[in-house]
C-alpha cells in the first residue's frame, strides 16, 4: 500500500490538471517547472513526496500557457520526464505518469523503409525516467500499450462523447466512417447509439496523362440522414473536412463532428469554422488558446473520468469495471 496521494500538472494542461484535482478533492502539489535562459528545464518539488502515490499529469502535445507563450510537443515531453525523474529521486512510493494525449503515437510501425517507431521509443523513455504506472486516453492505435513494459492504463472518451450525442436527440441519423481506417472505432459508436454505419472509402485512380487522383466512393446510405463521424483525434482537419464536404454533394443534412483529442495543427481552426459541420465536439485531453476556438467547437470535460480513474488505481479497485458498468 502507497501512501497518500500527490498530484502534480506540468505546464502542458494546468487547467486540466486542476479539474482532476477538484474532483478528487485532492490539491494539487506545488512544484516549479520552466525553462533557463538557455532553454534547459528545471523542476523543483515544493513538498516532499517521500513514500507517497504520485500522480503527473501531462499530455504530450504542443501548448499555450496564459502569457500566450508557445511550447512544443518536445518540450512538453521533456517537462513531463523531467518531473517523473524529480519525484523518483524524492523516494516517491510509486510514480503514475498520468498523459492524456500520447504524442508521437501515430509513429507506432516501420510503415516504410528507413524510418523510426517514436512512439515505442518515447514509451522507453517515460519508463526509464522512472514511472512505475502509465495512464493515457484514446491511443491512436491500441499496440502502443505494447510498448510499454509497466502497467497501462488506456481509458476512453467513447462514452463521454457518445452520451452527449445520444442527448442531444439528433433525429435520421447515420454515423459516418471518414476513411476506411476509422471503420472499426466508428461501427462501435453506430452500435452503442444504435444507428446504421457508412463508409466514406477514399480510393487512388490511375489518369490517362499518367496523374493519380483520389476518387470518394460512399458504402451506405446518407442522403437526406443527419450524419455523425467520430474520430479520436482531429489534426490538421483536412481529411474531416474532404469528407464533410463529399457528404454534403451526396445530399446529406446537418453533420456533427466528434473526436477525444483537438490537436488542431493549423489551419484546422480555420477549416472548421468554414467546414459544413453543424457542431465539433472534442474533449480538453489537450488545451487550446483562444485563437484556435471557434463558434462551432463544444469542448466535453475528461477530468471526471481520469479522476475517478486515478482514484481507482489509488485504492487498487478495478479500472477495467469503471466502462463495463
Amino acid at each position: 500500500m502507497y501512501g497518500e496521494v500527490a498530484i502534480f500538472s506540468g505546464n502542458a494542461n494546468p487547467e486540466l490538471a486542476q479539474d482532476i484535482s477538484q474532483a478528487l478533492a485532492v490539491p494539487l502539489c506545488p512544484a516549479d517547472v520552466f525553462k533557463f535562459s538557455n532553454h534547459n528545464i528545471f523542476c523543483r518539488l515544493q513538498a516532499s513526496v517521500r513514500g507517497k502515490d504520485v500522480f503527473i499529469i501531462q499530455p504530450i502535445s504542443n501548448s499555450w500557457n496564459k502569457n500566450g507563450e508557445f511550447a512544443s510537443v518536445n518540450d512538453n515531453l521533456m517537462e513531463l520526464l523531467i518531473m517523473i525523474e524529480t519525484a523518483k529521486r524524492d523516494s516517491a512510493g510509486r510514480i503514475s505518469a498520468v498523459v492524456p494525449y500520447y504524442g508521437y503515437g501515430r509513429t507506432d510501425k516501420k510503415d516504410q523503409p528507413r524510418v523510426p517507431i517514436t512512439a515505442r521509443l518515447v514509451a522507453d523513455l517515460i519508463i526509464t525516467a522512472g514511472a512505475d504506472r502509465f495512464l493515457t486516453v484514446d491511443l491512436h492505435a491500441g499496440q502502443v500499450q505494447g510498448f510499454f513494459n509497466i502497467q497501462v492504463d488506456e481509458v476512453t472518451a467513447f462514452y463521454l462523447l457518445s452520451d452527449y450525442i445520444r442527448d442531444k436527440n439528433i433525429e435520421n441519423a447515420v454515423v459516418v466512417a471518414g476513411d476506411i481506417g476509422a471503420t472499426k472505432r466508428s461501427r462501435n459508436f453506430a452500435q452503442a447509439l444504435n444507428l446504421p454505419l457508412a463508409i466514406i472509402e477514399k480510393r487512388r485512380i490511375q489518369l490517362e496523362d499518367g496523374s493519380r487522383s483520389e476518387a470518394l466512393n460512399i458504402i451506405g446510405e446518407v442522403e437526406g440522414k443527419n450524419c455523425i463521424i467520430y474520430d479520436d483525434e482531429i489534426d490538421t482537419a483536412g481529411t474531416m473536412v474532404q469528407a464533410m464536404t463529399y457528404l454534403k454533394k451526396q445530399d446529406a443534412q446537418d453533420i456533427y463532428i466528434c473526436a477525444t483529442h483537438p490537436v488542431f495543427s493549423d489551419p484546422a481552426g480555420q477549416r472548421l469554422s468554414q467546414s459544413p459541420a453543424k457542431e465539433v465536439a472534442v474533449t480538453n485531453t489537450i488545451a487550446l488558446p483562444p485563437d484556435k476556438k471557434f463558434a462551432k467547437l463544444t469542448i466535453l470535460s475528461i477530468a471526471p473520468v481520469l479522476a475517478e480513474v486515478i482514484r481507482r488505481i489509488h485504492l487498487g479497485i478495478s479500472v477495467g469495471e469503471l466502462f463495463n458498468e
